[in-house]
């Protein structure tokens, strides 16, 4: 139950950052950490989406899921924030009671 409470506070956050910069830190597996910045597009029940700032024509847009970002799989850093992680939100829940 904690999880699916942590799982809802980390969409809640990120809806209040659509639209914003943001730059992403995703770990691939096997040592491949990509890094990219793009624009917090849209939020959806278990995805979000993320239009990355690309060279050239073609628009690029990748979705991860909130676990990804419990799981600190993905980092999310907001231009004149910190960076968002999954340790974060279980820490101010577990804090909170």
């Amino acid at each position: 139950m904690a999880a699916k409470k942590a799982l809802a506070e980390i969409r809640h956050d990120l809806e209040g950052w659509v639209g914003q910069r943001i730059k992403l830190r995703a770990n691939r597996g096997r040592r491949q950490i990509v890094e990219r910045v793009g624009i917090l597009e849209k939020t959806y029940p278990n995805i979000f989406v993320i239009k990355l700032d690309e060279q050239g024509d073609s628009e690029r847009r990748v979705s991860f899921s909130y676990a990804d970002v419990l799981t600190e799989t993905v980092e999310l850093s907001f231009y004149g924030e910190e960076a968002v992680s999954g340790r974060e939100v279980a820490a101010g829940e577990a804090s909170s009671r």
